[in-house]
């Protein structure tokens, strides 16, 4: 039977890949994923490799799927988690899309640790209440959405996760989302820029919204903005806690 294996890598600290996903990478014939995800695994030399750039990722979930048709057993992966902004909704979507033969595939979707939960644990509690998680990115969606999606947010008094902050590509766009951010939210509520979690490149920045600079911020950086309700613990060895309340005054 064909099968393949939506995979989500954790945010990079082997640690941080759950047991669930090293038994399904155990198991495969064929890995395909963002090259960097797909160098960093330690597999069996009898795995076929598959690395490809990070904009073709519908290309890629026919790779798997036409692998897949063949008799492999393969595993498509992705960092975090690969339900959020992940491969598993391009595999879905290219299933649903494509040949009758490719919704007889078994699709597995392994869970891994999210990079918003990774750095919210790094923080502190940040994400006690609501919460709403976005991507900067207009490569699928209007930039005029993502402003509109940003102040009902921040309106509806939700911390907002932000992927895909910026990059070299769009340099700007993080600047205007927390321009706008400042025009529903106070400039004291928390922000925490959260690098590479986990990694040996980790850097974690706690500011405030008055006093938060796009240029601390590359695409391996989660951006987190606190709401009203996020407090901050100012600890005696010079750094800090943030947590969000979970009552809401009524």
């Amino acid at each position: 039977m064909s099968r393949i294996f939506v995979i989500g890598l954790g945010p990079g600290h082997p640690d941080q890949q759950t047991p669930e996903a090293r038994k399904a990478l155990s198991l495969v014939t064929d890995v395909i994923g963002y090259g960097p995800y797909v160098a960093r695994l330690e597999l069996p030399e009898t795995v076929v490799r598959h690395a490809s750039d990070n904009r073709v990722e519908l290309d890629r979930a026919r790779h798997a799927l036409e692998l897949a048709g063949q008799g492999r057993c393969v595993a498509i992966v992705s960092g975090g988690d690969a339900g959020v902004f992940g491969m598993a909704s391009a595999l879905f979507e290219a299933i649903d899309h494509g040949l009758e033969l490719w919704r007889t595939t078994e699709v597995t979707v392994v869970p891994g640790v999210s990079a918003v939960l990774a750095a919210a644990a790094r923080i502190g509690a940040p994400l006690g209440g609501d919460f709403c998680v976005m991507s900067l990115s207009d490569n699928l969606k209007p930039w005029d959405v993502v402003c509109r999606r940003l102040r009902l947010a921040a309106e509806a008094g939700f911390v907002i996760a932000l992927y895909n902050p910026r990059s070299k590509a769009r340099p700007w766009q993080l600047g205007e989302a927390l321009d706008i951010l400042r025009t529903c939210l106070p400039g004291t509520v928390p922000v925490a820029f959260a690098r590479a979690i986990g990694r040996p490149d980790e850097r974690l920045t706690l500011t405030d919204l008055t006093n938060a600079d796009p240029e601390c911020v590359d695409m391996s950086t989660l951006v987190l903005i606190g709401s009203e309700l996020t407090r901050k613990i100012e600890r005696p060895q010079g750094d800090a806690w943030l947590y969000t309340s979970r009552s809401v005054p009524a």
